[in-house]
């Protein structure tokens, strides 16, 4: 099997992006995972996992992965019946999250059947899954396993960048940064605080400063303000001002 173009993959930026290549950056965090990607001949029996914890861009990526190679993706939690034939492969999201370890073990034994590729996204390595099936258990350890660490400051910036163009927010670099700094390192978590400074901004017909995007974020649970910190901002102005 010819090779894909190196450098064809990487974390898919906005939630609900497309999977243009253009849409996706790439760092240290992901960048095994991505050269994984790009050599799908080379997986080992045909099979590939990629693990990290919540909010790395698993999902993303493999989504973007699954279109690219019009793979199907299935949910792990609904795999119960053996599923159809999938010219190319399939892309098992939430893998070890299958309720049923028999049926894992029938999508396992046919994607290699049938020589159909299978792409596994979990938050472990498929080796520490609590399987109790032998056979399960041997082919698990004997799939490659990549892990996707906590996305790195650069990509943290340019995807919060990203976000805010998409939704045409000028938002000054300065109040990027103190955003940056007291938000989780989840891309999830970038898009959900946008979502709420593009509503608030809207609603106060004002940019984005630091008084807004504190009023805007006050109360949720992502946001890390520090009370101390906020004690050093100059003065909020006047409700008016920001109406």
């Amino acid at each position: 099997m010819a090779l894909p173009p190196a450098r064809q993959f990487a974390l898919p930026l906005p939630l609900d992006a497309s999977t243009d290549r253009a849409d996706f950056l790439e760092d240290a965090s992901n960048a095994a995972a991505v050269a994984w990607l790009d050599r799908v001949g080379e997986w080992p029996s045909g099979r590939l996992a990629l693990f990290g914890p919540q909010g790395v861009g698993k999902t993303h990526l493999g989504r973007a992965f699954a279109a690219v190679r019009r793979w199907r993706v299935i949910e792990g939690p609904l795999l119960r019946d053996l599923p159809a034939p999938a010219p190319g492969g399939t892309v098992l999201d939430d893998a070890d999250a299958v309720p049923d370890p028999t049926a894992l073990l029938h999508l396992v034994n046919l994607c290699a059947e049938r020589h159909e590729g299978l792409l596994l996204l979990a938050r472990e390595a498929p080796s520490r899954w609590p399987v109790a099936l032998a056979d399960l258990s041997s082919r698990l350890r004997a799939t490659t396993a990549v892990a996707i660490a906590t996305p790195g400051d650069g990509l943290l910036a340019a995807l919060l960048a990203k976000l805010f163009a998409d939704r045409q927010l000028r938002v000054a670099p300065d109040i990027q940064a103190w955003l940056l700094a007291r938000l989780p390192r989840e891309a999830a978590a970038l898009a959900e605080a946008v979502a709420r400074l593009d509503r608030a901004a809207m609603q106060a017909r004002a940019p984005v400063t630091r008084p807004l995007a504190r009023a805007a974020l006050a109360g949720w649970e992502g946001f890390g303000d520090d009370a101390s910190e906020a004690a050093l901002d100059l003065p909020s102005p006047p409700a008016a001002a920001l109406l």
